[in-house]
């Protein structure tokens, strides 16, 4: 598996935390998982990654964990938005966004944002570190 599809692999892992997010996978939101992938190029392996996490009932806790530390490693990417945005129309699927979904996918943002920043400013400082040198 390539980098692109493991990054897309973790988007059905993600997707699946945020539908699971308030106890039980409801029909409303795996109908708009099937909607969304249904001419995404990397579709068979989101949902594959969404099936396999359901078929082990996997927390929601260890698989957003899973995720962030994927998407800490992987480094900023352009994907992350789509990311967000998939993670609202499942959310929304069923009874509109509620706490427990809005909680994963503001964190999602905030983690990864923090993360990035952090990593900027120590590329910062090691470059003001590295011009001293010379």
């Amino acid at each position: 598996m390539d980098r692109q599809e493991r990054l897309y692999d973790v988007l059905g892992e993600l997707l699946y935390a945020i539908a699971k997010a308030d106890g039980v996978i409801q029909k409303e939101e795996t109908d708009a998982l099937n909607k969304l992938l249904s001419n995404h190029a990397y579709g068979e392996e989101i949902k594959w990654s969404f099936d396999y996490e359901s078929s082990k009932d996997s927390s929601v806790e260890e698989i957003y964990n899973k995720v962030i530390n994927f998407c800490h490693g992987h480094g900023p990417a352009a994907e992350y938005d789509e990311f967000i945005k998939a993670m609202k129309v499942i959310a929304e699927a069923a009874n509109g966004i509620e706490d427990n979904e809005s909680e994963i996918i503001n964190s999602f943002s905030k983690d990864l944002l923090e993360r990035f920043q952090r990593d900027t400013e120590n590329l910062r400082f090691f470059e003001k570190d590295m011009q001293r040198e010379d």
